[in-house]
């Protein structure tokens, strides 16, 4: 229960539902909300009266978010999706990186294990992959920086700044692991 001042300043006891009431005829009598377009399955869109029973009708039958079915898959969108796969399996991927240093702070014997995994070829491909997942995160970033400045929001920008991101994270990749075979003589 409320107390209001009613005329000549009395106060006045007012339940939360009269002032619901009260704010819900407000709203009614609001000329720009005076009629609602809804999409009904049997009769297609139709015209109704703006009250707080159809806007509630309103708000049940609208989707949630629209369906994939609606949109063209892109580049751009595969590539959002990637990103975050790629941060996630950096996380991992920093496990195997915290292995290594831990192994290498430990002596010989465990830095020798760890050597033995990497060297091997399912230890060479998740290493590939985790300086892939490294490479396309940190352009997909840059990307995500340039977004944010206010640039590349045209069509052709995004699906350059995408196809930039795809092929500069393969190329960083390729040419980091030649300079560190080239460097370390990693073929052994």
């Amino acid at each position: 229960m409320m107390l209001r001042n009613g005329e000549g300043g009395v106060p006045q006891r007012l339940s939360v539902n009269s002032d619901i009431e009260r704010c819900t005829g407000w709203l009614n009598s609001i000329s720009i909300w005076t009629e609602l377009l809804v999409a009904d399955p049997q009769q297609g869109l139709r015209r109704v009266p703006a009250t707080s029973e159809a806007m509630m009708t309103v708000r049940i039958e609208r989707p949630l978010s629209p369906h994939l079915q609606i949109y063209r898959w892109t580049l751009t969108m595969t590539l959002s999706i990637v990103h975050r796969a790629t941060g996630v399996a950096l996380y991992f991927g920093t496990l195997l990186l915290v292995w290594w240093l831990m192994a290498v702070s430990s002596g010989p014997g465990a830095y020798a294990a760890v050597q033995s995994f990497t060297s091997s070829w399912a230890g060479r491909l998740i290493a590939f992959g985790y300086t892939w997942a490294l490479m396309h995160h940190m352009l997909g970033g840059v990307r995500h920086l340039v977004w944010d400045l206010g640039y590349g929001f045209q069509p052709t920008e995004r699906e350059w700044l995408t196809r930039a991101t795809l092929i500069g994270g393969i190329l960083l990749t390729v040419l980091l692991w030649i300079a560190a075979y080239a460097i370390g003589g990693g073929g052994r």
